[in-house]
């Protein structure tokens, strides 16, 4: 089945409504995860919604919720999400953000009680499309090892950067902490498909090709040893200046049950023409288009950008099994 953005939308916002969702937030739920879809970021888009759906329904994410910004210091403001959905609140400090940050060079976003951020590459384009640079960081449920451990401590963990360029897409940077995103293990279980031997232990330790059982154990850092360490200060930069609950604290983003998971996400923005002169955003298309003449060479973001542009134009061709999730 083929649906334009807007009906995708709208499916989505249907399921949650029905799910006790309130319709702004819905409607929010439902921008992130089908432009998730659509830049081929799957395992954070659709095959979302039945588990969102679940979780509201259960009250492990508030439908209702409404997230509240404080304004803790000059630049800086603390966002409540209330145990809602992330995407409210990510909005909300999209929204803040950068009218702060163009007044005072520089601002941060520190969000609690928060929930699964998702395509996070999204959320920081949106400041670089106004002119300004962007890196943000998450926490998720505990995945990952301490390397040389075997209980799982942190997330998975991703960083998002953006920076925008004068007459082209955004650079746009984003990646887990582990070998690959969850997200991939998880609709490969979906689908019943294996994994490569690489990408996560199992609940004993051993690398493992099945993807239930790797959903059941560990994943492999990205980079080993440093990946784990970047998770780690990915963790504190997250949980632990938010007040959010670190991954080990947080209930599973996969299931109805339990608490709320209660994370938090960082995002810190910066004018570049406060930080650097009003010649910044050309210099930053110097760098860009040295990377884009080298043979073979691809600036991060491109692919994304135009996968979301064809299916704005062609709309969204959906698998069976997502269909079949979603109930259409």
């Amino acid at each position: 089945m083929r649906l334009t953005i807007s009906e995708a939308e709208d499916l989505v916002v249907s399921i949650l409504l029905r799910n006790t969702v309130r319709e702004d937030n819905a409607r929010a739920v439902a921008r992130a995860l089908v432009a998730a879809e659509a830049a081929g970021q799957g395992g954070h888009g659709l095959r979302r919604v039945p588990t969102y759906a679940a979780q509201a329904m259960a009250g492990k994410v508030d439908g209702f919720a409404t997230p509240v910004a404080t304004k803790t210091a000059e630049a800086v403001l603390r966002i409540d999400a209330a145990f809602g959905f992330a995407y409210p609140a990510l909005d909300l400090a999209v929204a803040e953000l950068a009218p702060l940050a163009a007044k005072t060079g520089i601002a941060l976003a520190a969000i609690h009680r928060s929930h699964h951020a998702g395509v996070m590459g999204l959320t920081v384009e949106r400041f670089a499309e106004q002119g300004l640079v962007a890196l943000m960081v998450a926490n998720t449920p505990a995945a990952m090892a301490p390397w040389g451990g075997r209980t799982a401590l942190y997330g998975t963990n991703p960083i998002a950067f953006a920076a925008p360029l004068p007459d082209a897409d955004p650079i746009v940077i984003d990646l887990a902490m582990s070998k690959v995103a969850r997200g991939k293990i998880v609709t490969a279980k979906q689908k019943g498909l294996t994994i490569p031997a690489d990408w996560a232990l199992d609940a004993d330790g051993h690398p493992t090709t099945d993807a239930a059982k790797a959903v059941e154990g560990t994943m492999m850092p990205l980079g080993e040893a440093k990946g784990a360490a970047l998770a780690l200060m990915v963790e504190l930069l997250a949980a632990g200046i938010t007040g959010a609950q670190y991954a080990f604290e947080a209930s599973s983003l996969l299931d109805d049950k339990g608490a709320p998971p209660a994370l938090g996400q960082t995002v810190i923005v910066i004018d570049p023409k406060a930080s650097g002169g009003a010649d910044m955003l050309p210099r930053l298309s110097l760098l860009a288009e040295m990377i884009g003449s080298d043979p073979g060479a691809r600036l991060p973001g491109k692919r994304g950008a135009t996968q979301r542009r064809l299916a704005l134009a062609n709309g969204l061709e959906l698998e069976d099994d997502i269909l079949q999730l979603l109930g259409a």
